[in-house]
């Protein structure tokens, strides 16, 4: 990974245009190519940011970061405080909690609850960066990453297009589709999601468990 504090500004230039005027921000260039522009406040969520696949252009002050689809990101250097890259190693991935764990148990164990006609291939199916949570195949064959979250905001959207986008690379996977499941899903995450061409599915935990059937309620 590659940390550098500089004084910039950055454009964003792509289906919508975004600016964010010169300030002291931190750069992160990361090993899977993303590139993340950050403030001191904000939390832990980027002011802006492309994800790979996407080629950095260092140039004489400026930094062009370009995806596949031609959107750029375009970092203008006033000047650097920090510059430095750290071999972070191989990441063990997230160790899920209890519930998010055992809600992809059970959704694997109830397929159909994706639809008729799904299948299940394997639960943690491998990609570089880490495993998908289920992969299963619709009525018609084709693959389905599932990414599942107890509450589904946007980076788990991020996360489940990371994996797309190395599934895809697969032609004996592709063309894979992705649902993100969730007990809730925020609103900005199913715009994000419904914008890529994710399938949002929120789950029933009781359901799920079988000590709900929806069938025999009143209301």
């Amino acid at each position: 990974m590659r940390l550098v504090i500089a004084r910039c500004s950055v454009d964003y230039l792509g289906r919508l245009t975004a600016h964010l005027p010169l300030a002291t921000r931190l750069l992160l260039v990361k090993a899977d190519g993303s590139v993340l522009v950050h403030s001191d406040g904000g939390s832990y969520k980027p002011l802006n940011w492309m994800s790979p696949p996407c080629t950095l252009v260092e140039g004489d002050g400026t930094w062009t970061v370009t995806n596949k689809a031609g959107e750029q990101l375009v970092v203008t250097i006033e000047s650097i405080e920090h510059d430095s890259a750290h071999d972070l190693g191989v990441d063990p991935g997230l160790v899920k909690d209890g519930v998010e764990a055992h809600l992809q148990k059970l959704l694997a164990e109830h397929i159909h609850t994706l639809g008729e006609g799904f299948r299940l291939v394997r639960r943690e199916y491998p990609t570089p960066i880490g495993p998908v949570d289920l992969l299963a195949r619709d009525p018609g064959g084709a693959a389905v990453a599932v990414e599942i979250k107890r509450r589904g905001e946007i980076d788990g959207v991020e996360q489940l297009t990371r994996y797309l986008d190395l599934l895809n690379r697969d032609p004996l996977l592709a063309p894979v589709r992705g649902v993100f499941a969730a007990q809730e899903i925020k609103p900005q995450a199913r715009t994000l999601a419904e914008d890529r061409g994710i399938r949002c599915l929120v789950l029933d935990y009781d359901v799920l468990r079988g000590i709900d059937d929806p069938s025999q309620r009143l209301f």
